[in-house]
């Protein structure tokens, strides 16, 4: 399978929350801890669970954090 996003990360499903229209699905990618929020339509069709091993594909144009701790 060919894909031209770039940001591959794959890891594993800790938890898995579904909603009526959405469904959180939390991973486990190296010492880091994801969250993706997607369609509870989609979770079912890819039979998303805990355990389960996955990759995330991250495309977007921006991602921005701002905190006031730590800021000089």
């Amino acid at each position: 399978m060919k894909m031209s996003a770039r940001n591959r990360l794959p890891g594993t499903i800790t938890e898995v929350v579904k909603g009526e229209a959405a469904t959180r699905v939390s991973l486990q990618v190296g010492d880091n801890h994801m969250v993706a929020l997607i369609t509870t339509e989609s979770a079912e069709e890819l039979g998303l669970e805990a355990g389960k091993e996955v990759t995330a594909l991250v495309k977007a144009t921006d991602v921005m954090l701002l905190s006031d701790e730590g800021l000089a």
